[in-house]
């Protein structure tokens, strides 16, 4: 029986930002520093309940309040390891290797200079400053001369980008998009410890090529609404039902280094993890939402530029 450790590194002053905003507790995939020891042969998982006492002995030996164990589940891909810090219970997740967990998110107000990570701010919308937000090149759907902007960086494998898609981005779109008041920028953040996502950045960038923008949405809904059966098989499946064949393009890698400039422009303004946004305009700044926020998030923040 052999012992298989798995080291990186973590800031856990989220803990004490917990009380400042209780209402945020969606999540986001960061890599972080956990230490899993487990004993299982390498056979790459790690049982629930060790995941969980892990993840707690690993928070409390940083040094930060101490946290308690309030219960452990599977969910879908990830276990759910709910703790208590500071009379707060906070729902983590954990992928099954343990290699990764995820981090309760932040909304960060975006006005001139990043706030350190530790630091949410007082208030949830840009003002003071103006921040730009490049979207030149950028696939965009609504009126160009809408009075609001949002700009989404994701991930077509990241589970909370999955569920932004599902649960909240319709309805920005009904309420927003289609009325005219907002327009929608997507640009790719493709994390590396999910396989298929840099390809299906690239498939539906070929799909623009040939399809413009509508064309590029359509497929970005496929990819999402299959995010189960991500593959350069159905990724060319997919592009060909609208009418779109991307094969010579997918091989080629033409689109991959515009990927990963997308992902490289995104982290220079502070995003970290998937699904992250920035929303506003160049006269009032930008508020930046990370996480897979509830639709009301987005609402409050949407109506504060409209206002």
């Amino acid at each position: 029986m052999s012992d298989k450790k798995d080291t990186v590194e973590i800031n856990l002053g989220f803990l004490k930002n917990i009380k400042r905003n209780p209402w945020v507790l969606s999540s986001i995939i960061l890599l972080i520093a956990l230490v899993f020891v487990f004993f299982n042969g390498g056979s790459g998982g790690v049982g629930e309940d060790v995941a969980a006492k892990n993840l707690v002995d690993f928070i409390n030996s940083q040094g930060d309040s101490p946290v308690t164990l309030v219960g452990v589940k599977k969910v879908d891909s990830l276990y759910e390891v709910t703790i208590n810090a500071e009379g707060q219970d906070v729902p983590l997740y954990v992928t099954l290797d343990g290699k990764f967990a995820v981090l309760p998110t932040q909304v960060i107000p975006l006005s001139g200079d990043l706030p350190d990570s530790g630091d949410t701010g007082d208030e949830g919308t840009g003002s003071g400053g103006v921040q730009s937000i490049d979207i030149s090149n950028s696939p965009v759907k609504g009126q160009e001369t809408a009075e609001v902007i949002i700009v989404e960086f994701s991930d077509y494998e990241c589970p909370f980008c999955g569920r932004f898609y599902s649960q909240t981005f319709g309805l920005i779109e009904e309420n927003y998009v289609d009325t005219g008041k907002v327009k929608y920028v997507f640009r790719d953040f493709p994390l590396s410890f999910h396989q298929n996502a840099q390809k299906a950045a690239e498939a539906a960038r070929c799909v623009r090529d040939l399809k413009g923008d509508v064309g590029y949405f359509k497929f970005h809904d496929k990819l999402f609404e299959g995010q189960g059966e991500l593959s350069d098989a159905n990724y060319r499946k997919w592009a060909l039902e609208l009418g779109a064949n991307i094969n010579s393009c997918l091989e080629s890698g033409k689109h991959a280094a515009g990927v990963l400039e997308d992902m490289s422009y995104g982290q220079s303004l502070g995003i970290s993890g998937t699904p992250g946004f920035f929303i506003g305009n160049e006269e009032n700044g930008y508020t930046i939402i990370s996480g897979a926020q509830p639709y009301s998030v987005f609402e409050q923040v949407l109506e504060s530029y409209l206002a």
